[in-house]
């Protein structure tokens, strides 16, 4: 969802600079991106690490930053409406729909049905995977799993779209076919590279997917 549907990204930043200026640990835009894709409780870990007299707390402190962080974050996402779509996303599902391609969101995020419900897009989706009842985290790829399930298709008859690494690595480590959005450098596991969402098309990933199969 986040880098593919829409970009939370400043939002997900400024909650989290404000957790690290409160603990008075260093963040910056540049660290931030290590943490895309990556769940609420592994992101504050790496965070933690950060800084510069080695911290410790309990499982109980962490969740309560952790939920803080989340507070911030939730507060941040009620301003989102259809018009944060990505560039031509909206055009994209509705040729995955009018296709009867099925579509699932697979994200990190806790907060992904209140973004989409922004978004205007939840009912565009056959299946949002609920992360709170995974085990694992990305690059694992459980969650990837979990959404073909849920959608009773086979991994190697769907396609992941990612803008992250570790989010790549768990579409590979599927054995789905995986798109990634942004720099061909990060990616060298991706199948293809675009170098934004503008460039998403039914017609274009199927040619692809063709070649592979």
């Amino acid at each position: 969802m986040d880098g593919v549907i829409t970009d939370t990204a400043e939002y997900h930043y400024q909650a989290w600079k404000a957790i690290a200026e409160e603990l008075n640990i260093p963040f910056t835009r540049v660290f931030n991106e290590n943490l895309k894709g990556v769940s609420r409780l592994d992101s504050l870990k790496l965070l933690l690490s950060q800084a510069t007299t080695p911290v410790q707390y309990s499982d109980v402190e962490m969740e309560e930053l952790a939920a803080r962080k989340n507070n911030l974050y939730v507060k941040l996402i009620e301003k989102i409406t259809p018009a944060d779509l990505l560039p031509g996303i909206s055009e994209f599902l509705t040729e995955l729909q009018e296709a009867g391609i099925k579509t699932g969101i697979a994200s990190a995020s806790k907060n992904a049905r209140t973004v989409l419900d922004g978004l205007g897009v939840t009912s565009w989706f056959d299946v949002i995977v609920d992360v709170t009842r995974l085990k694992n985290n990305k690059p694992d790829p459980e969650i990837f799993l979990t959404a073909a399930a849920q959608l009773q298709v086979e991994p190697s008859a769907c396609i992941g779209v990612e803008d992250a690494v570790s989010g790549v690595d768990a579409i590979k480590a599927a054995g789905m076919f995986a798109v990634a959005i942004g720099d061909a450098k990060q990616f060298s596991k991706a199948d293809i590279v675009l170098p934004n969402t503008a460039k998403l098309s039914l017609r274009n990933l199927m040619e692809h997917f063709a070649v592979r199969v």
